[in-house]
């Protein structure tokens, strides 16, 4: 009863709830997990209508000794509570045993946010920089000549990234699964399928215009030469907004190794990462004086408690300012 009722909740989730392939993924190893615990060996698993609030304690406490952190154990939880909660009003159930369970108290943490003027100067340095690729082992079979050739197509496509994710605050789950049809460049936007399959239209600047008009004779070579140089099983995917050097769609780990890639590059000793360009997006327009409404609705969070963690960045950083500057600090 209860693996069984897991796969209805999961097909609940994607066919009315029309959840994320990432969502099902994640749910569905949270409650295997929970199956896995309560199963004895050799037995069968728990029955549903036995598991009650002592059980779950008894698996978060189990979680704990294995020594995962307290946001891996409430995600856990959270997946139990919207299993119950399903399972409550679908009459598998009379109540929900995991709201009887307190979520692991998480400390706050305030995202760390570069400047305006750090990411300004950072983004403008990418925009003059050299292709040039250090610490990266030469690819077999490649000339000289032609890693170069292939780095000057790429910083292009780097750069039109990472002025995207700036200037529109995109998840970088998000900013992989754009395709040509989401852009509209004389409106300057760009429509969005967020989490939760909820859509809505970011506008970007002209600096990420520039950025994808030079990219876009890029984008047109690499599908070029991923269909006469045909070397590898990635299927080129004319949709795309972002491709990688053989057509492909680029994933999210490949987005994190570009920013981690010209940090580097650059030479700056910043804990950089795709999502550093989200925080820093919010925090810089909340600085100028943009509604916590509006990044909220920008950002796509359902919370505006979400969008608020911004306000404690800008609050620190206004701090840090008057600790060195003011003199009776």
């Amino acid at each position: 009863m209860l693996k069984s009722a897991i796969e209805k909740f999961i097909k609940h989730l994607r066919y009315e709830r029309n959840a994320s392939p990432s969502t099902l993924r994640n749910y569905l190893k949270d409650l295997e997990q929970f199956v896995e615990y309560v199963t004895p060996p050799g037995e069968k698993p728990m029955a549903l209508t036995n598991v009650d609030h002592l059980v779950i304690r008894e698996f978060m406490a189990h979680l704990h000794d294995r020594g995962l952190q307290k946001s891996s154990i409430g995600r856990k939880l959270a997946a139990l509570r919207s299993f119950f909660k399903y399972c409550v009003r679908e009459s598998f159930v009379k109540q929900n045993p995991a709201r009887m369970v307190a979520t692991p108290k998480l400390p706050r943490r305030i995202p760390v946010v570069l400047s305006a003027e750090e990411m300004n100067n950072f983004l403008d340095w990418l925009a003059r920089a050299e292709p040039s690729r250090p610490g990266v082992r030469p690819l077999r079979g490649k000339t000289a000549a032609k890693q170069e050739a292939e780095a000057r197509l790429l910083i292009k496509r780097d750069r039109a990234i990472l002025e995207l994710l700036y200037a529109s605050g995109l998840r970088v789950s998000e900013l992989t699964g754009l395709n040509l049809s989401d852009l509209d460049s004389n409106e300057q936007t760009v429509r969005v399928l967020g989490k939760g399959r909820k859509e809505r239209i970011v506008p970007y600047g002209s600096k990420a215009q520039t950025a994808f008009e030079a990219y876009w004779p890029v984008r047109e070579k690499l599908l070029l030469a991923s269909q006469k140089y045909r070397r590898t099983r990635t299927a080129v995917d004319f949709e795309a907004v972002f491709v990688n050097n053989v057509g492909g769609r680029l994933t999210s780990r490949t987005i994190r190794t570009i920013v981690k890639k010209y940090v580097r590059i650059a030479n700056v000793n910043w804990d950089m990462h795709p999502h550093s360009l989200r925080h820093a997006f919010a925090t810089h327009l909340l600085a100028d004086g943009a509604d916590l409404r509006a990044i909220q609705e920008l950002l796509g969070h359902r919370s505006l408690s979400t969008t608020q963690r911004y306000t404690h960045a800008t609050i620190e950083q206004l701090m840090v300012v008057y600790d060195k500057a003011h003199p009776r600090a």
